[in-house]
């Protein structure tokens, strides 16, 4: 009596069932005020079925947590043509990742609000996912780099902080895009572009930024190297 029934499924489709559900009570009440009771009625199920399947509230989030990420990272990956130019590359890869944080907002702000701020290990389980996208941007400024110069002097280290910059950037710009009506994930990413590979392009054709005091010593250099001279 009241209990909810169900049709027999596969097993693995009645769980990508849950996780749906789940991820959207997660995304729109936050992991500590989503109940299972919610869960499992928006997921058609009853409660002890999403406990047979998924064993506990924290094993539900971190399975939601890891599809997620997974999705995203494909997204991304997918949106990026190796054929293309650097910039065509990143632009690719930016609009791939706002169109998939603008088509499942709930999912973004699992990953990017509830998992990091509700400690281990839903923290470890997003930060994987993030080195890996990190890494990836890593390589698209490599290779844009290597498109710009034949030998290109740009170091490794500092490459990899381009890359923790343009991510951390496209994390805040698709939280505000999804906040803000009217944003598309193509205004999203040409703002990202706009931001970013302006930069980026000096930086390949050999025309970096410096502080004002090293072009100041730069110069003092030069002009005591050309009295020497004379």
């Amino acid at each position: 009596m009241g209990a909810v029934k169900t049709k027999r499924m596969p097993r693995a489709v009645r769980e990508q069932q849950m996780l749906d559900a789940a991820v959207q009570i997660f995304g729109q009440r936050g992991y500590m005020a989503a109940s299972m009771d919610e869960i499992a009625e928006l997921a058609g199920v009853s409660k002890p079925l999403v406990y047979l399947y998924l064993n506990s509230k924290e094993d539900l989030f971190t399975a939601c947590i890891r599809r997620e990420a997974q999705a995203l990272v494909e997204a991304v990956r997918a949106g990026v043509r190796p054929d293309l130019p650097a910039d065509r590359q990143l632009w690719e890869g930016l609009g791939a990742f706002f169109a998939h944080t603008a088509r499942t907002p709930d999912a973004w702000t699992v990953l990017h609000l509830q998992a990091r701020t509700h400690g281990e290990p839903f923290a470890s389980e997003v930060a994987a996912m993030r080195e890996e996208i990190v890494a990836f941007v890593t390589q698209l400024i490599l290779a844009g780099a290597r498109e710009a110069h034949r030998d290109p002097d740009l170091p490794e280290r500092e490459v990899a902080g381009l890359a923790e910059a343009l991510v951390g950037a496209a994390e805040s710009l698709a939280a505000w895009a999804n906040a803000t009506p009217g944003v598309t994930a193509r205004q999203a990413a040409a703002t990202m572009m706009n931001f970013a590979w302006a930069g980026l392009g000096d930086l390949m054709a050999g025309r970096p930024w410096a502080p004002p005091e090293e072009r100041a010593g730069t110069t003092q250099v030069e002009e005591q190297a050309g009295t020497q001279v004379e």
